[in-house]
């Protein structure tokens, strides 16, 4: 067990004698009422004091000035202290669980059971980490260097399978934007890390701020973490450069390598805690928590579930302080772990995986398949997973000992999909998380139409950045876009055209912002309606284009999400006062509606269609939701084999809306 190593002797000597396993202790309260947070109380500002200035204004770009929660308060020392104060050694203390982990001997967790301020408790578990998979020869593909401005050497290939490298060209490398690494360590002396902003690092194994190998660890303990470090951030032109090479890293040691004990699900929760507090944008885990060492108690597959697992709660915690969360899929995607569906194995996702809003990347081969070992979705609650993939075959990496080599898995995939993030960040510094997530979902190969093979498809990190957002100054929403095109875009015909959703469109000029961004104010005359538009523009040799191709984009105005493809994005500031399910729109329809829905608490939400007969015809949410109102679009073109277009008939079709305790349904009228 991992904390052998780090104790005395003589402290040795007594563990050995007196069997010990490692528990969570959840407290019943932090010293104060959780519906009476002031700002002006002590624990308020204590809270308020373990953030950077980088939390707070992230924070705040989604809570608001009510940055500061219950979660965030520290747990009671008072606790603390009368816990330690009869032998009991603490490994972490857990504020968003308000609770600590600890080794017990049987004496101590039956003492400590009775104790008045102890709510429960619960033995840590254990986890399988996605472990590299192994490859026989590198192949790298041939690909033009002098078609960009950096050499990515044998790195090439994964980047520009994600359309980085365009990026680049543009001087958007990451900077300005905070990456967290959770892993098993990281040897920052190698060439591809020595000159990487580094501005802060913790060993959650050892307790100290070395995340480099030390005399107790074993002599890979930091090999993977230093592969994962390069993919997402490393430079060394000719050999590898990460897509967010110009970023800020704050650097976790979570992992124990020997074996998958139960040490590391509270590691993983205290180092998200720690970098959340450290100001952190984007995270990434190369961890995929299923199966464990034997003797350890396992996580089944119905509780991935986005969230039963600690790692996964805590992944939700982040997500909603503003993080943008992602994490490998895993790499179970041969094994028999899962559930089985219609006679296919599924449900290979592991957690963090699971969590709600992370995003979990698959892996795929350079040549645009998936690889055999991705793991596939759905969650145990139906869940499309992964949402994203990227190449997680033959990717090349920096090694520990200064050199370079390739390898497999969706912890290599999962990396690049980071980098990318920080790449949007970067261009654009007024997303927040929940834009980046969307944003990316929505740049995916396969949008139209996702799997749990692939998700949403492959990322891109140029898809992304020339994906439409919005920002908001002086209370006025302000639509930005990038162009990238081969040749140059003329700047002279650049366009965009609106209107109010069934109105006629109206012509605009957009500004230029800097050398890739181009700006539209939209009107407050179209306050709190539902806006269409898309751009018109030419190349440098006059060939004319139209974004998107087909369609048009759409937001509601004041909302900060942009809609193309995927459904459930229209937010409102004001949050409802009651449940409540709209009529559809149109309504006959044919082919497509829209169903709008209000929940004034956060929960599970599932939308199905179903016959008269009660088959059901498809499923439209099944997630977790934050209070707000949701716009779900229903295309009879987008169901299952078998009952698409013309095989979907007229008639009359229930759409039912389950929200908690609220359950409501309504009829729609497909017309042909």
């Amino acid at each position: 067990m991992r904390y052998l190593l780090v104790l005395s002797f003589i402290f040795l000597l007594v563990v050995n004698s007196y069997p010990q396993s490692k528990y969570f202790v959840y407290f019943k309260d932090k010293g104060i009422d959780s519906h009476r947070l002031s700002k002006t109380s002590k624990l308020y500002q204590e809270a308020e004091q373990l953030l950077t200035r980088e939390s707070i204004e992230r924070r705040k770009q989604v809570m608001g000035d009510n940055y500061i929660t219950f979660e965030d308060l520290p747990v009671n020392e008072n606790y603390v202290a009368s816990l330690e104060s009869s032998g009991i050694n603490i490994i972490h203390k857990l504020k968003w669980f308000n609770a600590v982990s600890c080794y017990l001997t049987d004496d101590q967790l039956k003492n400590i059971q009775n104790l008045n301020f102890v709510k429960s408790i619960e033995q840590v578990r254990s986890f399988k980490k996605s472990e590299p998979v192994e490859e026989t020869e590198t192949q790298q593909m041939q690909l033009n260097k002098s078609n960009f401005l950096l050499d990515y050497g044998a790195s090439l290939t994964q980047n520009n399978l994600s359309e980085i490298p365009v990026v680049h060209d543009l001087g958007i490398n990451g900077e300005g934007v905070i990456v967290g690494l959770l892993d098993t360590g990281f040897r920052r002396t190698i060439p591809a890390l020595q000159s990487r902003n580094v501005i802060a690092e913790r060993d959650f194994i050892q307790g100290d701020n070395n995340t480099a190998n030390e005399g107790n660890d074993r002599s890979d303990q930091d090999s993977h973490g230093t592969h994962v470090f390069t993919i997402a951030g490393g430079y060394a032109p000719g050999n590898v450069i990460g897509p967010a090479y110009g970023a800020k890293f704050l650097l976790a040691k979570t992992e124990y390598v020997p074996t998958e004990t139960n040490a590391e699900e509270d590691n993983y929760a205290a180092a998200l805690e720690w970098m959340e507090s450290q100001g952190v944008h984007i995270t990434s885990s190369s961890l995929g928590y299923s199966t464990f060492d034997t003797g350890e108690t396992s996580y089944t597959y119905q509780q991935m579930d986005g969230k039963t697992t600690i790692v996964a709660r805590a992944a939700n915690l982040a997500f909603d302080r503003g993080v943008t969360t992602l994490t490998s899929a895993g790499n179970e995607g041969s094994s028999a772990w899962g559930a089985t569906f219609g006679g296919d194995t599924f449900g290979k996702i592991t957690s963090p995986a699971d969590a709600f809003n992370i995003i979990a990347v698959g892996a795929m081969t350079p040549t645009y398949a998936i690889t055999t070992f991705s793991s596939r979705g759905p969650t145990s609650d139906g869940r499309i997973k992964p949402e994203i993939v990227a190449q997680g075959s033959n990717v090349f990496y920096g090694n520990v000992a200064g050199g370079y080599g390739s390898g497999g898995g969706t912890s290599y995939s999962a990396p690049i999909a980071a980098g990318v993030a920080a790449l949007l960040k970067s261009a654009f510094p007024h997303l927040t998380n929940k834009q980046v997530r969307q944003i990316i979902l929505e740049s995916g190969d396969s949008t139209a139409t996702p799997n749990n093979n692939r998700g949403y498809g492959l990322i891109s990190a140029k898809k992304a950045i020339t994906y439409p957002n919005i920002s908001f100054e002086n209370g006025l929403s302000i639509i930005n876009k990038a162009f990238i095109i081969t040749g140059g875009v003329n700047e002279s015909t650049i366009k965009i055209f609106f209107r109010e959703e069934g109105q006629s469109f109206l012509q605009g000029m957009m500004t230029k912002k800097n050398n890739y961004a181009y700006t539209y104010e939209v009107s407050s005359s179209f306050a709190n309606k539902n806006v269409e538009f898309y751009f018109t523009y030419q190349d440098n040799s006059g060939n004319s284009y139209r974004e998107p191709a087909t369609s048009n984009f759409r937001f509601k105005y004041g909302s900060w999400a942009i809609d193309n493809i995927l459904t459930d994005i229209y937010e409102t500031d004001q949050l409802p006062s009651e449940f409540a399910l709209s009529q559809n729109y149109p309504n006959p329809f044919n082919p497509t509606t829209t169903i709008s829905y209000s929940i004034p608490v956060a929960g599970f939400v599932s939308l199905k269609v179903f016959d008269l007969l009660g088959r059901e015809a498809t499923t439209l949410v099944n997630e977790f939701k934050q209070p707000g109102t949701y716009h779900s679009a229903f295309s009879i073109l987008n169901l299952p084999a078998g009952r698409q277009g013309s095989q979907f008939a007229s008639g009359v079709y229930i759409y039912l809306l389950k929200a908690g305790n609220f359950v409501q349904s309504k009829k729609m009228m497909v017309l042909k």
